[in-house]
């Protein structure tokens, strides 16, 4: 089997994680201010108090704003509070070079703009901002050598002692602060994948081969910019022994993850360099040696010794890593490192911590050479050299409320960075109308609701417009009788439904028609039409009854009372020989005929003319 070096990239901790038309406000039945809001970004309230005519529903005060201003409903009127955004904190990126200026520490180091925002969301309505990046120029390193120390190792564990000055070199050449840390991992240390024999626990190796008893991760040496005590104290490591030849790395990449504290990490970009000739054990394969429960994510160092050995999901831990082969004795490991540190630091990819319920979030990448990425290809940048600087635009949304309001963050980042952008989320899901409601308002019957936004929200129990009755009351014999213009009629004309005694009346599938009236027994849609129009496309349909615009008149609006198409060459209508109707010549002088009552055939002197 090829001897692998996986290279990994650690940010500040190890895992991760058809429009609808404008009929969407009415359709949604919307009793209040808030609720309304919510349906859609598209969806106003009107809070005007005089706005409902006789047998509408509270809820057709919710609507698209044109369709509430066609209604009647000033803009002053109408609550439809928009999304807005505040940088909180904007501390621009770091300009610097590696040659000129002094040493700043890795807190004074920005490479991504800006650090924390808060979003104004309201449903349906997109947030968006503007996140640089730009790759800093003598940006500190911390790198973690962890070695397989299993006895098919030996001879690569000779070149590794001598690795830490050699590399500390080549690192100087692209960062000042460099530190480098080595620890060492062999097996879970339980059968069967190792012996438990006495023996065997103290030299797991055949013949007169002398190795260090099995164990699953060595934190050897803390991270460090001191080269030659990495080349000492490698120097004195053992080979060790197992059984199987799966290994149990990924139970020590963990803890070289979580353990923060004993490994040194800072806040700066992370190497970790795994090192290996075997495959390694997949989840469940603990249980032959009676493991059960899976890795908790925690430290388990006890004076730098793993102190247990589980496994946990490989996915989520090493999302930006980069794998190479080492020759037979790994003597090529530290062109390996160098190459696959600039692989993977030249690539800007963006992750998002998990979002709450009803929100998403999409990415626009604007990277070098005008390259425009969308959908996932919009979280990613590459080939992005020491001081470059590209920028991504970021577009957060939510759908709905959440059930107890109350803010939510978010963070995005930069895989393999530490650095990250803290977002606050706010929602807007209530109305500005709504804090300034007048619990048990005289404008509400008795006092029974809380009049708000220019409707009453009825107190628990009570319904109607006003909340004028009980809910027990809703269905009696007598409140439907106040709802039938006589015994002979339909309640509500068949067009709507008595609640509490009032007609409350249906609505229609075009937002632009509606029933009225106080037993809904009218209409706008109803009326004569001209040209295939509703009143002529002159008037307004009311009651089934067109009320015509004005210089207009008829049933349908299809006569102008506009004079000037009848006026003759001499400036007199009709040529005084008829009358205009409808903008039309209607001559009364029999003789005369023609648009205008001009044209006389039998007149003296017409023969000469011609």
């Amino acid at each position: 089997m090829d001897l692998k070096v996986l290279l990994i990239l650690f940010g500040a901790v190890c895992c991760s994680t058809a429009q609808q038309d404008g009929t969407e406000c009415i359709k949604a039945n919307a009793k209040s201010c808030g609720e309304c809001i919510q349906v859609s970004e598209k969806c106003g309230w009107c809070t005007d108090h005089e706005f409902l005519k006789q047998g509408e529903p509270k809820s057709a005060r919710c609507d698209d704003l044109e369709s509430l201003k066609k209604k009647g409903c000033s803009v002053a009127k109408i609550e439809n509070p928009r999304g807005s955004q505040t940088v909180d904190k904007d501390v621009p990126v770091t300009n610097r070079s590696k040659a000129g200026g002094k040493k700043l520490t890795p807190e004074q180091i920005t490479q991504i703009q800006p650090q924390k925002l808060t979003l104004n969301l309201r449903s349906g309505e997109a947030q968006s901002f503007n996140l640089k990046f730009k790759r800093a120029e003598d940006y500190p390193i911390d790198l973690y050598y962890l070695m397989d120390l299993s006895y098919s190792m030996k001879d690569d564990l000779e070149n590794v002692k001598n690795l830490g000055t050699s590399l500390m070199y080549e690192m100087s050449k692209i960062t000042s602060d460099f530190r480098i840390g080595f620890g060492s991992f062999v097996e879970k240390t339980v059968m069967p994948y190792i012996s438990t024999t006495p023996a065997k626990l103290l030299n797991p190796c055949t013949g007169d081969q002398n190795c260090t008893s099995p164990f699953s991760y060595k934190n050897v040496l803390k991270l460090t910019n001191d080269g030659q005590q990495f080349n000492t104290l490698v120097g004195q490591q053992q080979i060790s022994g197992n059984l199987d030849s799966p290994e149990g790395g990924f139970d020590a990449i963990m803890q070289v993850a979580v353990c923060g504290e004993q490994i040194g990490w800072r806040n700066v970009t992370r190497l970790l360099v795994f090192s290996t000739d075997a495959g390694f054990h997949f989840a469940g394969d603990g249980k032959l040696g009676g493991i059960v429960l899976p890795n908790d994510g925690k430290c388990h160092l006890e004076n730098n010794m793993y102190t247990m050995s589980h496994y946990y999901e490989l996915k989520n831990l090493i999302p930006k890593s980069a794998v190479g082969t080492l020759s037979a004795n790994s003597s090529n490991v530290i062109n390996l490192i160098i190459d696959a540190y600039n692989s993977l630091s030249s690539e800007v990819i963006l992750e998002n911590s998990k979002l709450p319920d009803g929100v998403t979030i999409a990415y626009q990448s604007h990277c070098k050479n005008g390259v425009v990425g969308e959908g996932e290809n919009g979280r990613k940048c590459s080939n992005i050299s020491i001081g470059d600087e590209v920028s991504f635009n970021i577009s957060v949304t939510a759908h709905k409320c959440p059930k107890q309001n109350k803010p939510e963050t978010i963070k995005i980042k930069p895989l393999g960075f530490t650095e990250e952008v803290e977002i606050v989320l706010k929602f807007i899901c209530e109305c500005e109308c709504q804090k300034t409601g007048e619990a048990n308002s005289k404008m509400c019957h008795n006092g029974n609701g809380t009049f708000e936004c220019g409707a009453c929200r009825c107190n628990d129990g009570r319904v109607g417009r006003l909340c004028e009755c009980s809910s027990d009351e809703v269905n009696s014999d007598d409140l439907d009788a106040n709802c039938r213009r006589d015994n002979g009629t339909d309640i509500c004309s068949n067009n709507g439904d008595c609640v509490c005694g009032t007609c409350e009346c249906k609505k229609r599938d075009n937002p632009e028609e509606r029933y009225s009236g106080e037993y809904c027994e009218c209409d706008n849609f109803n009326c004569d039409r001209s040209n295939n129009k509703l009143c002529g496309g002159h008037g307004r349909c009311e009651c089934r009854v067109c009320i015509c615009d004005t210089n207009y008149t008829g049933s349908a609006c299809d006569c102008s009372l506009d004079t000037t198409t009848c006026l003759a060459s001499n400036k007199q209508i009709c040529n005084g020989r008829g009358n205009c109707e409808c903008g039309t010549c209607k001559c009364t002088d029999p003789k005369f005929q023609g648009p205008t009552c001009e044209i006389c055939p039998t007149c003296p002197g017409v023969c000469a003319e011609h």
